[in-house]
Formats: structure tokens, sequence, C-alpha cells
């Protein structure tokens, strides 16, 4: 499978880069991206393409199912903390999106969990943190099959995702004082559609 990377970096070396090299030179130099997302790590979902956007154009953050921790500095889940402080911290970006989507396979892992969590395992640990989404979820009366409380978790965990990012100091410090806001969506690989979930502009 590395021919396919060397032929796909060749076709790049000598066709995207050699039109847009001053710009992606000038890139090398400092990035000044406005916006940060937090993106799930699925292969079907780049942001890039989805947005239609050029390099240095947006800071992004990919992990599983596309969540934020909350604020803690005992040594957990420190991957997405440290992202977000540099992105929010040191590039400053106006804005912070979290994009959760359909077929997930974090959340269908979470939901489909009898709620034992695997103590040699990573991913149970990891999705306990959308635990209060499946709670929530699982008490709604109006979602009768497990496809429809699946895709209700997906979206309600961006919910949460966004509860979790004004925990942080010098998020919330920036909310506050309106120059960053923070935004939930939600994609639909299914059809394509994109539909906004929240938006936190001030507490």
């Amino acid at each position: 499978m590395i021919e396919k990377l060397i032929k796909g970096y060749e076709r790049f070396r000598n066709g995207y880069f050699q039109l847009n090299r001053e710009r992606l030179e000038q890139l090398a130099e400092k990035q000044t991206p406005e916006i940060a997302m937090i993106s799930c790590c699925d292969s079907r979902v780049d942001p890039g393409i989805l947005f239609d956007l050029e390099p240095g154009e947006i800071f992004v953050i990919r992990n599983v199912a596309n969540l934020v921790p909350p604020f803690e500095t005992k040594g957990d889940y420190h991957g997405t903390s440290a992202a977000l402080q540099f992105a929010v911290t040191c590039l400053q970006v106006k804005q912070v999106v979290v994009l959760g989507h359909a077929n997930c396979g974090g959340i269908r892992a979470l939901m489909e969990n009898d709620g034992a969590i695997q103590t040699d395992g990573f991913i149970d640990s990891w999705m306990n943190l959308a635990a209060m989404a499946k709670k929530e979820v699982l008490a709604r009366e109006d979602l009768k099959t497990p496809e429809q409380r699946i895709d209700a978790c997906e979206k309600t965990a961006v919910g949460y995702s966004l509860h979790n990012l004004m925990t942080y100091p010098w998020i919330r410090e920036r909310v506050d004082a309106g120059t960053l806001n923070l935004v939930g969506c939600y994609y639909d690989l299914r059809n394509g559609d994109l539909v906004m979930l929240d938006e936190i502009n001030e507490p």
C-alpha cells in the first residue's frame, strides 16, 4: 500500500505543490488559521474536503467520535486538550467547531456497550466521555429503534463536547470577551447534508 501513497505524493509534488508553491512556502513559515475543528478520525470524514478548504485555513484536531474531554490536569486525555490549547492560546483561532457525523463507529460502540469498561482497552475508556449523552438518549421515548438512538447520540454528544469546551478557562474567557465562538454541526455522510446543531457566543 505504500506504493499508493508514494504515487499520490508524486502527483501532489508535481501538480498541486508546483501550482501553489508560493503560498505553501509562506505557510511553511507561519500558519494563521481562524478556525479549529474537532473532527472524528473516521476515514470517510475529511474536513478539508468537506468544507473545500486550502492548507492553512483550518486547524484540525481528530480523535475517536470527535469528543472533547472536560478540563482536568491529572494527566488524562491531554492529546486533544493540548491541541485545543495551542489552537486557542497560540494560534488565537476565532472559532472552534465540533463536527459530528453519521455512522460513527465510536458512538455505535458506546450505544451497544453494556456499560462495562474493558480495563485493557482504550476505546471504552475514551467513549465513556460521552456516557451522559448515551444516558440522555436512552431516556427519550420518541426513539424507537437502535439506529434512531445511535443517530440521536451522535448529535447529542456534540452538545456535551461544546459544554466541555466551556470548562477550559482560556476558552471561557475568550467566549466571554466575544473573541471566540463555539459551534456544533453534524455531517450526514449518507446524503451529504450538514446540520448546524448549536452555537455558543456567550455563557
